[in-house]
């Protein structure tokens, strides 16, 4: 399933135990979610992570989680799997899941250790996360043939953000982008050198990154 292996990929990349399945906190009926954002055209978003507090059995206050994706667009992602083959069809599809996969396991890694987590957080590691997990799923499809340097201007150079936000979520996710796009050019310039990728080295300074809290995320992207 497109979701898990999503979710697998992101657990592999840094190093984290997955306590969860993401499938089992999926929403796919949109009468579930009548809070979930519009864009400009009056559609509901695509993807969209739900977090509230609630009481456990013992009534002592936990998380809720859940996460929307739009069920066509899963259906898309079935047919046209990206693990297998991630190409334009379906990388605006895959970039969608991704962020919302990226959104579940780093609230439930972050609230199972009793760390809070932000909302510009979350932003900024998913962004981090797309460029990342797509780099090395196709460095694996094509063999090394993509660089890292083309991943970074298709995802970071072609992005326009939806008119329906409102000033402080357009604020956010402004930030959130700026913030990632620097780090990860600071990744090539760091680890890759003429073609050639110091993966390791790359991939423990990811790992680093990923267990930072909001203000130290910020410091360490655009130090």
């Amino acid at each position: 399933m497109v979701l898990r292996g999503l979710q697998s990929l992101l657990g592999r990349l840094y190093d984290v135990e997955l306590q969860y399945d993401v499938y089992d906190f999926l929403v796919t009926d949109r009468r579930a979610v009548a809070g979930c954002e519009q864009d400009s055209n009056g559609r509901a978003a695509e993807e969209e992570l739900l977090l509230a507090e609630t009481q456990d059995a013992g009534g002592s206050p936990c998380a809720g989680v859940a996460l929307y994706l739009d069920p066509q667009l899963l259906r898309r992602l079935e047919h046209a799997d990206p693990h297998r083959a991630l190409t334009e069809h379906n990388l605006a599809d895959y970039c969608t899941a991704l962020e919302g996969v990226s959104h579940f396991v780093y609230s439930t890694w972050r609230l199972d250790r009793d760390l809070p987590v932000s909302l510009l957080e979350l932003e900024t590691q998913a962004e981090v996360d797309k460029y990342a997990v797509t780099v090395f799923l196709l460095a694996r499809q094509t063999g090394g043939l993509v660089y890292p340097a083309q991943v970074h201007a298709r995802l970071f150079d072609r992005v326009s953000f939806a008119a329906h936000l409102e000033p402080d979520q357009y604020e956010r996710y402004r930030t959130a982008h700026r913030t990632a796009a620097h780090y990860c050019r600071r990744l090539e310039r760091r680890f890759v050198n003429r073609g050639v990728a110091r993966i390791e080295a790359m991939v423990r300074e990811l790992r680093s990154f990923y267990r930072l809290g909001t203000a130290a995320k910020l410091h360490r992207a655009l130090a």
